[in-house]
């Protein structure tokens, strides 16, 4: 099992997709690394030698930030504008979409499950 910036990788994948489990690098970053490093896209990790799964870690070192340093650079961009008040900044505090989306109907996924209607129902009396 190949372990590159934190994450171990899953041995049965295809290194194209394999390398997509390291936050930051999708399918096009994944399979552009891999032509840089010659490494064969079709190639299980499992079968990776640790030549080649050296020559992937200092590109993906080499070229910007993955896993640790871009959450962390994300969660402060939220944190700036939850504290300059922007507008933005106020959605991201409230749990609501941030960019624009209508939440009349729909919106669940940043709006948690429903909350059901208690208040002003009134108990059956015998």
């Amino acid at each position: 099992m190949a372990r590159i910036a934190g994450v171990d990788l899953p041995a049965k994948k295809r290194a194209e997709f394999g390398l997509t489990y390291i936050y930051g690098i999708g399918r096009t970053r994944s399979r552009s690394l891999l032509h840089r490093a010659n490494v064969e896209p079709g190639k299980k990790i499992a079968d990776l030698t640790e030549d080649e799964v050296n020559r992937i870690r200092t590109l993906i070192e080499g070229e910007g930030a993955v896993e640790g340093d871009l959450r962390k650079e994300t969660s402060m961009n939220i944190k700036r504008l939850i504290e300059m008040g922007s507008f933005r900044g106020l959605r991201h505090r409230r749990g609501l979409p941030v960019r624009g989306q209508r939440t009349h109907t729909n919106a669940r996924t940043r709006k948690g499950p429903r909350r059901g209607t208690v208040a002003g129902k009134k108990k059956a009396t015998k």
